[in-house]
């Protein structure tokens, strides 16, 4: 073997290994960046996926769909609105938890469809609301799943009026018009959003800021 081939084996091999540190610094930075733009749904989807890189895979694909979106911001007419049918259904939670908090789920993927969201079936539009939604999806999907267990009979007051905050929040957080993509964290205590069912008292009821008329920019 000729000093000339050493030389090319030696310069092969590095290639190679650098080539491999290479895509192992690429999976760690796609690795730390899909877990700090997900949160618990990078865990949630790696677990269900079985694998880190099955779960990372299907976090990307998510992304490419919804880039493919027209997502846009409602007008403010259209958010003054929704947040008056939103009014209406907190106030019917007072007699009728269980049809207020369909109301409400209902309420939250009409937004959705205003904004540019396609209607697909729920775990879908779950998934498709993780990528800009990332931290409120978990409490979307635990209160679609309220939901569904009211439906069958089953499930407390207790459990439809924190149903009714989860889905508050990504209704609150699919309305704001300044921009797309929240990271804000959310910490509320349900006794302060939901009055109680037949409570009736001007105290049980939240009392929040008053909405923003249409010529002004909520901020």
């Amino acid at each position: 073997m000729t000093a000339t081939t050493l030389i090319g084996i030696a310069i092969l091999a590095l290639a190679i290994v650098g080539v491999g540190v290479w895509y192992a610094v690429a999976r760690r930075r796609q690795t730390e960046s899909l877990h700090a733009k997900y949160g618990s749904e990078y865990d949630r989807t790696v677990a269900e996926a079985n694998s880190k890189r099955a779960g990372e895979a299907e976090l990307v694909k998510r992304q490419e769909r919804v880039e493919q979106f027209d997502i846009r911001p409602l007008s403010a007419e259209q958010r003054e609105v929704f947040s008056q049918q939103w009014r209406d259904v907190q106030e019917a939670f007072v007699d009728s938890p269980g049809l207020a908090v369909s109301k409400a789920d209902n309420l939250v993927a009409e937004v959705m469809r205003e904004r540019g969201y396609p209607f697909t079936s729920f775990q879908q539009r779950a998934s498709d609301l993780s990528v800009n939604h990332a931290s409120l999806v978990q409490n979307y999907r635990a209160a679609r799943d309220v939901a569904e267990r009211n439906r069958r009979g089953v499930g407390t007051t207790e459990e439809l009026r924190r149903a009714m905050v989860f889905y508050r929040e990504m209704f609150d957080d699919l309305l704001r018009p300044d921009q797309i993509v929240s990271d804000r964290q959310v910490n509320r205590k349900v006794e302060r959003d939901i009055p109680l069912a037949g409570d009736r008292t001007t105290d049980a009821r939240v009392k929040r800021p008053p909405i923003a008329p249409p010529d002004r920019e909520v901020r």
